[in-house]
């Protein structure tokens, strides 16, 4: 049988193989019908009967109406290979057959048979459920081997979005009884097509480890067999081509062009070199900025007090799209709808600037009819819409639509959210049409550790950033070692009372019970907080919690400091946070800044205020390839009424390098222990550079340097023992260290290893040369 191929039992189905067979077979007929007819008969047919033979499923009034021919008309031999056509095109049919008898036309089919069950075989990577999700062929419906067969292309071609381009899949056939089949999907996944070298030719500006970072395909590094990032997907090179212009862009290149993408495949053709060919061209800065109005009675000094970069800095659409919505919310907050900034650029080849002119004009009078939300099952259409600045009967304004679409897709509620604009029921009526596609937003985690102090650990956590498709932030966790206990718990309504305020409460408990320890705590706290935005880049929280602290079991040996404050108090706390960040918003992308103070005020058993400042700094030099960062923080602890305690105080846990937990600061040299009591105020600063090792860089490998100085000090009760032997050091000494790093980016996360050496320090201070901890930003 042409087209198909039996195989123990089994029948693999080619493409249109069985309707060959049919068409084959017809044509003989037919020819031999004619020749005996003469060369006048052979011309036409009439039939006054016509009969179908073979048929179940489908009526022969069905098949008559499919041949499209009438009892007792004028047929050709064209006609009666139309009426063939026609019946084979249903779909219904495995074979047809067409013969004419004399007056008598019979029609002899065999139907296709029922898809019994559907099932895959040899799929790894993906399971029966993804695949069953790809194809259109079903249960207890008719079998037809064209739809096999797309199905059959939509499984090969889910495999190669997943980098197995050597996937093949071959759809076959078990005959069962009562023409029934059972279809069966044979899979051969073949391996993963990886990105063994990834280059970039005509780059001169950006190194190929810089460039590479800015996009989402990577090469295959030592971790292939999780980062699936190193795969080779065509669309995702698209994406990356534009990924790369706005990198350029952003900084200034407006003439940046990627002539081409060159794909090799390697000596044993599995795994693909892959080269950007680039034009990078001048970096534009901006030269002269002006702003005019078009519209009567608009003051354009007036908005020229809103843009945010002036003369000299370098050029980045962001800057004139930044500059421009600051514009029209300007005018907007004046009363004057219907206004449209247009940037006009002029480019000055001599200097390299580009001089722009906001042009104030009167926009067309258009009004948002309605805001359409769709394909959100679980969110609720409350949560999307309050990110639209704009509601109905508002004037529309594309550039806040662009923006609502931005903030939806920030919310990390989506994998994909579409916002599109079409006209309404009149002229100035606009409907925003909103398509969005949910995905997971909860996470629990189970996790058991060891450390050497703390022994076997283990811990559970549960996170929602949407609960209940409210939008709504719950988290909690549980962390318990040997010697330890920890509770958290969180939850946040991000948009209270409908505006842009976000309120919550926090809950947390820890507790240490170590019988090696010097003494047991027990610290637990509860309260609400809200913030707010106060200008573009920076927030306010106002915070309240009630705290509860015990201090216990400290031991005789132990300083008598810390004797006198064994005991435990409650205290009310209100307090504030001002921040102000840059880093991801600023005019600068290779720069930012990150500015917090806050300040609590307790009262109850103990009145006190505790301030904190912390000022940080980063920015990338030398082509973007190192980056600078500098860090200051400071604190201060005042008390009026019980003094402080050691569960209160400051320590420099951390900030600085080289030292362990309370391994610095104030002691009671006269204990056994030289215990430490930490301080009541501090302050450091931290200075470090990373930058690239030179290894290749799919290893995912950068080298640091570091260097951290400060101190902590202070005790406002430093009185002795009984017999007055304490000696209490709390005064103020510098202690520095110097170090290096290195960063790994791993599946599980960035670490960072450090290797630190103390420069300035006191005898009594301990010291720690290594540490492992998860890389952070400031």
């Amino acid at each position: 049988m042409a087209g198909a191929q039996k195989t123990g039992g089994r029948t693999l189905v080619g493409r249109n193989g069985l309707q060959k067979v049919a068409v084959a077979t017809f044509l003989g007929l037919s020819t031999a019908s004619i020749a005996g007819l003469g060369p006048v008969a052979a011309q036409s047919y009439s039939f006054t009967d016509v009969v179908i033979e073979g048929n179940q499923r489908v009526s022969p009034a069905s098949i008559v109406s499919y041949a499209g021919i009438g009892r007792g008309e004028q047929v050709s031999a064209a006609q009666l290979n139309a009426a063939y056509q026609g019946i084979v095109n249903s779909g219904l049919f495995e074979t047809v057959n067409i013969e004419p008898r004399g007056n008598t036309l019979v029609i002899t089919v065999q139907e296709y048979p029922t898809i019994n069950v559907i099932n895959f075989e040899g799929n790894r990577r993906m399971d029966d459920e993804e695949l069953q999700a790809l194809i259109k062929s079903t249960s207890r419906r008719v079998y037809s081997p064209t739809q096999a067969e797309a199905d059959a292309a939509a499984i090969t071609q889910a495999y190669a979005s997943a980098g197995r381009l050597a996937a093949t899949v071959e759809p076959v056939i078990i005959r069962r009884s009562d023409n029934r089949v059972d279809l069966v999907f044979e899979v051969t996944e073949g391996k993963v097509v990886e990105i063994e070298r990834l280059a970039f030719a005509g780059n001169r500006a950006f190194s190929d480890s810089r460039l590479r970072r800015v996009l989402s395909t990577k090469q295959a590094g030592i971790f292939r067999a999780l980062v699936q990032s190193d795969t080779f997907i065509a669309e995702r090179i698209e994406f990356d081509k534009q990924v790369l212009r706005d990198f350029y862009l952003s900084r200034g290149y407006i003439d940046f062009q990627t002539l081409s993408t060159t794909t090799e495949l390697t000596r044993n053709r599995n795994a693909f070199l892959l080269t950007f060919n680039v034009r990078e061209g001048q970096q534009f800065r901006l030269g002269r900025v002006t702003v005019t109005s078009e519209i009567e009675g608009v003051n354009a000094a007036a908005y020229r007090e809103a843009i945010r970069a002036g003369e000299g800095s370098v050029y980045s659409p962001s800057i004139l799209e930044n500059n421009v919505a600051r514009m029209e919310t300007l005018a907007v907050e004046q009363g004057v709808n219907f206004v449209r900034v247009d940037p006009q650029i002029t480019r000055n080849e001599r200097d390299l600037t580009l001089d722009v002119n906001y042009v104030i004009t009167r926009g067309p009078r258009v009004f948002v009819e309605r805001i359409d939300i769709e394909g959100n099952t679980t969110t609720l259409d409350r949560v999307v819409r309050r990110e639209f600045t704009s509601v109905e009967g508002d004037p529309f304004n594309p550039r806040a639509i662009r923006q609502s679409a931005e903030r939806i897709r920030a919310l990390g509620f989506f994998s994909n959210a579409e916002v599109q604009a079409r006209e309404g029921s009149a002229p100035d009526q606009v409907i925003v049409d909103v398509d969005v596609e949910e995905q997971p937003t909860g996470s629990l985690g189970f996790g058991v550790s060891y450390g050497v102090n703390t022994g076997v650990g283990l811990n559970a956590s549960f996170s929602e950033s949407n609960f209940l498709g409210r939008g709504q932030a719950i988290s909690f966790g549980i962390n318990t070692t040997t010697d330890s206990r920890a509770l958290n718990f969180s939850f946040a309504e991000p948009a209270f009372l409908g505006r842009d305020l976000r309120a919550g409460v926090a809950f947390n408990y820890r507790e240490s019970t170590s019988d090696d320890a010097d003494y047991n705590t027990r610290i637990g706290s509860f309260g609400p907080f809200i913030d707010f935005p106060l200008a573009e880049r920076s927030r306010l929280r106002l915070r309240f919690s009630g705290n509860y602290k015990e201090l216990s079991n400290v031991d005789t040996d132990n300083s008598f400091i810390l004797q006198q404050e064994e005991g435990s108090y409650s205290t009310g706390e209100v307090g504030y946070t001002y921040s102000f960040d840059s880093r991801n918003s600023g005019l600068d992308p290779n720069a930012g800044v990150l500015v917090r103070f806050s300040q609590d005020f307790g009262f109850g058993d103990k009145s006190y205020v505790r301030t904190t400042a912390l000022v940080a700094a980063e920015k990338a030099v030398l082509n973007e390839d190192v980056t600078l960062r500098a860090e200051f923080e400071g604190g201060a602890l005042s008390y009026f009424d019980g003094g402080s305690t050691v569960l209160d105080r400051f320590d420099l846990n951390g900030k600085i390098r080289g030292f362990e937990n309370n391994g610095l600061g104030p002691r009671d040299l006269n204990a056994p222990d030289e215990d430490a009591l930490k301080g009541e105020m501090f302050a450091v600063a931290r200075f470090e550079a990373d930058f690239p090792l030179g290894l290749p860089e799919e290893y995912g490998i950068n080298g640091g340097v570091f260097f951290d100085v400060g101190s902590v000090w202070g005790l406002s009760d430093t009185a002795g023992g009984e017999d007055g032997s304490d000696e209490v050091d709390d005064a103020f000494y510098l202690r520095s260290s110097l170090g290096v790093s290195l960063f790994w980016d791993t599946p599980i996360g960035p670490l960072r290893f450090n290797f630190a050496k103390p420069i300035v320090k006191k005898d009594y201070d301990e010291e720690q040369p290594f540490d492992l901890t998860i890389s952070t930003r400031f």
